[in-house]
């Protein structure tokens, strides 16, 4: 898996009102787009496994997997309608050291 040293952004912090970006979201989907390697992604239908390191127990799992999903598309050229698996995970991690691990491989569907 790939680790990246972020804290994860909540969908709730990522749009003003229905279609614009905020701010926020735009600097984090800056910041995670020059971090993440160059990748090679199989043909085919996807799976994709993250792990969320989140400093505040009460984050929710599912909540920032859209807008990470939505910049991994946007690094690595695919569509998020071939992602057919998902494997989530969320640990408690100490403030400051927040992350996101992830993987992207062929789905075995």
């Amino acid at each position: 898996m790939i680790g990246l040293k972020i804290k994860p952004l909540s969908v709730n912090k990522a749009w003003k009102g229905r279609r614009y970006k905020t701010d926020e979201y735009k600097a984090y989907e800056k910041s995670v787009l020059l971090m993440l390697p160059n990748l090679d992604i199989p043909d085919g239908d996807l799976h994709v496994s993250i792990e969320f390191g989140f400093s505040n127990k009460a984050s929710d799992l599912d909540n920032p997997v859209k807008l990470f999903v939505d910049i991994l598309q946007k690094k690595y050229g695919f569509n998020d309608s071939r992602i057919c698996e998902y494997s989530l995970k969320k640990k408690k991690t100490i403030k400051g050291a927040d992350y996101i691990m992830f993987d992207i491989k062929e789905a075995k569907t």
